[in-house]
């Protein structure tokens, strides 16, 4: 059969199909991963200092890795590299009132930086990117949102305090129902033994006075004649 025939590229279609597969699936398995977090937004007090989470994951390690943070998508606020593994990012350049405070030696890749007087222009969106050569250059990012307050918001916990206060109350009616019900079945059970014992008492004074077997008015001996 000619290699260029139609049985042969209909043959040839299915495994080019599974090869394409087993790339994309290989893909995904060394795929460079960042995160931020359970949740992408965090708050701060005007002047305070505050924490910008991040971490990344990757499966075949890394080596020469870069990772900024950007503010805004454009302005670099943080530059470093990490050799490997086995050693703690370099810095390479970054803004005066950002600190790193990650580590990539110890069980996480953390490489969180912590911003310090924050001011309400600090407001807005922050960008943490790798990118691994060793993943054939692979490079991911993932962004937080930062909002600056003057003052932090109590949250008004009215409603909870109700609901608790209501299921609370449930619970202990509940318990009460229990503890009287258990008094009233004593009682019924107390009740219904004083009626047997006073029906087995009532039933023996019926027989004396009748002349039975076994009582008094047999064993009375007979007038002489």
């Amino acid at each position: 059969m000619a290699p260029g025939s139609p049985a042969a590229r209909r043959r040839a279609g299915p495994r080019l199909l599974a090869a394409l597969l087993g790339l994309h699936v290989l893909a995904v398995a060394f795929a460079l991963e960042v995160s931020v977090g359970k949740t992408n937004t965090v708050m701060a007090l005007n002047n305070s200092n505050v924490l910008l989470p991040c971490i990344f994951t990757t499966c075949i390690g890394f080596q020469d890795l870069v990772f900024t943070w950007y503010f805004n998508m454009t302005e670099l606020i943080y530059h470093g590299k990490i050799k490997s593994k086995a050693s703690e990012p370099i810095l390479v350049e970054r803004n005066p009132r950002v600190e790193f405070v990650g580590s990539t030696t110890g069980k996480d890749n953390n490489i969180s930086i912590v911003l310090k007087n924050v001011e309400f222009s600090d407001a807005g969106r922050y960008t943490c990117h790798v990118k691994n050569p060793k993943e054939k250059k692979a490079q991911h990012n993932a962004t937080i949102i930062l909002t600056v307050v003057q003052k932090m918001v109590e949250a008004d916990n009215t409603v909870t305090l109700i609901i608790v206060g209501i299921v609370g109350g449930l619970i202990g009616l509940l318990i009460l129902f229990m503890l009287v019900k258990r008094v009233v079945l004593f009682i019924i059970k107390k009740t219904q033994d004083g009626k047997k014992e006073c029906l087995v008492s009532s039933s023996g004074n019926d027989n004396t006075e009748n002349g039975l077997a076994g009582s008094k008015a047999e064993q009375k001996a007979p007038p002489k004649a």
